[in-house]
């Protein structure tokens, strides 16, 4: 054949990617690839280490016998095909675990044979899902799963539980109740927080719940320094797990809250002037550590606190692990079929928890086997109130100033007004000075106090505003069946 009447080599690589891939965009833009038949999706422009579709294409048409083509060959080539697959349907990739067909969840083995497991609601099966049904995105921290062991008879979950060092069945309800919503990717889960005393194998404990769902490579992690580094390592992962915390700021306390609930990053796309690169991210956090010291309110209705204690046989890192990964199969088998039967249980939603989601769940679990994981729930968040009143000063002023109100009145000035009145409660006869931190304008007291709202509410003590001829004004109440904080525990 002569040289002119040949194909193109960009026509020889694109027709015969094609053939063989299958292209679709996410609705931010991204192009995405996937070997036909295969549920695993690589990113078009990616050059990571986890392998790029590029590096996919040289390889088919090497092995194939269709030849070996110049760089420039298969850069034309693939801005064609991107340029092809804007045109085709939207379609999302999810990490670990992502939402099927007829109600159904499915969760990333991390294989490269591609199997995964669907849960449905009569059961759950080890199969390799429709490409159209669910893309798969892998990363680095993406780790293998075994095959989960069917007809387990709840083995797995006794198993898990031995070689943790939970303080309680408070602890051990309400982590198998989070690691349940880990499978369930539109349930927004409180994030555990595991805390005892050193030795009490909190490091390890957090490792063994993350490896149920991220494989035996999971590990945790320091808490990055920034914002930014955060939602990186929480994007490449479903779990994010981060170990022996000491302090949380503001900025990183707030991060966390957007987290667990859910937000959305936008950032100048790089190499661009006008363009943006959006991320959505809602993922299950597990944090570490003895003391972090003051805890925001709004962090505080995200977390679930579980506390360890320390074992009475210490073993050694070997040996425990060892154990840990011969029984994983057996463990995850298990808590699939926990999963099915609480996802069958009918329960009411409970109406007066910020996580409402997770308390559902709690509920759901608590019906089918009687755990008791929505009561552990109630008291793990009335003991964080406790802390957050503990670590805030303004907090328990305000208390404090709420015993002189009558049950069923309310006291009403302007936020300057306040200030003023708890400033002066607060120093006393004595005239000692306002600690560091405490308000210096009404309108920070404001802003201090609504922030304070539902831990002040949970406490009996109600905070409104509003607004009459005069101006602006703070309202506080005492409701008239006001629930004392050790009734609050036992309902």
């Amino acid at each position: 054949m002569a040289e002119d009447e040949k194909d193109p080599a960009r026509e020889v690589i694109a027709q015969y990617a094609l053939a063989h891939f299958r292209y679709f965009r996410t609705a931010d833009g991204a192009v995405y690839s996937q070997r036909t038949g295969h549920p695993v999706a690589r990113p078009m422009r990616s050059q990571g280490t986890t392998g790029s579709h590029r590096q996919e294409l040289i390889v088919g048409l090497y092995r194939d016998g269709v030849g070996v083509f110049n760089g420039t060959a298969i850069k034309e080539a693939l801005d064609l095909i991107e340029a092809l697959a804007m045109s085709e349907d939207v379609q999302p990739v999810h990490i670990r675990v992502a939402p099927g067909f007829d109600g159904a969840t499915w969760l990333d083995l991390g294989r490269s044979d591609g199997q995964s497991v669907r849960i449905h609601p009569t059961g759950w099966d080890i199969t390799v899902p429709d490409p159209r049904e669910v893309c798969w995105k892998r990363t680095q921290l993406t780790g293998e799963l075994p095959l989960p062991v069917k007809d387990t008879d709840g083995k797995g979950i006794d198993l898990l539980l031995r070689l943790t060092n939970f303080a309680n069945a408070q602890a051990e309800c309400l982590a198998i109740a989070w690691l349940i919503g880990c499978l369930a990717p539109g349930v927004p889960v409180p994030a555990p927080f595991l805390t005892g005393p050193q030795g009490s194998g909190k490091s390890t404990g957090g490792r063994m719940l993350t490896r149920i769902i991220e494989g035996m490579s999971g590990d945790l992690r320091r808490a990055p320094k920034g914002e930014e580094d955060l939602i990186a390592a929480v994007a490449a992962g479903w779990v994010t797990a981060l170990d022996n915390l000491s302090h949380l700021g503001p900025d990183l306390s707030d991060a966390m809250c957007c987290i667990v609930t859910g937000a959305e990053s936008v950032k100048r796309a790089l190499f661009t002037d006008g363009d943006v690169h959006r991320s959505a991210y809602r993922r299950p956090l597990l944090l570490t550590g003895i003391d972090v010291g003051v805890i925001r309110p709004d962090l505080a209705e995200r977390l679930l606190p579980l506390r360890l204690e320390p074992p009475l046989v210490r073993r050694t890192e070997a040996e425990l692990w060892a154990e840990y990964a011969e029984v994983l199969p057996i463990v995850l088998g298990s808590l699939l079929d926990l999963t099915v039967k609480v996802r069958a249980a009918e329960a009411e939603t409970p109406t007066d928890l910020r996580m409402a989601d997770f308390a559902h769940l709690c509920a759901q679990v608590d019906a089918a086997t009687g755990f008791g994981s929505l009561t552990a729930y109630r008291a793990s968040l009335d003991d964080l109130n406790d802390d957050v009143i503990e670590g805030d000063l303004m907090a328990q002023t305000v208390l404090q100033h709420a015993e002189t109100i009558a049950p069923g009145q309310a006291q009403r000035m302007t936020s300057t007004e306040w200030l003023h009145c708890l400033s002066r409660l607060y120093s006393g006869d004595e005239l000692r000075p306002v600690p560091k931190g405490w308000p210096t304008t009404g309108k920070v007291l404001s802003d201090r106090l609504k922030r304070l709202q539902p831990t002040l509410a949970a406490r009996g003590v109600l905070i409104d505003s509003g607004r009459t001829k005069e101006g602006r004004y703070l309202e506080m109440a005492r409701p008239a069946a006001a629930v004392e904080p050790e009734q609050t525990r036992l309902l």
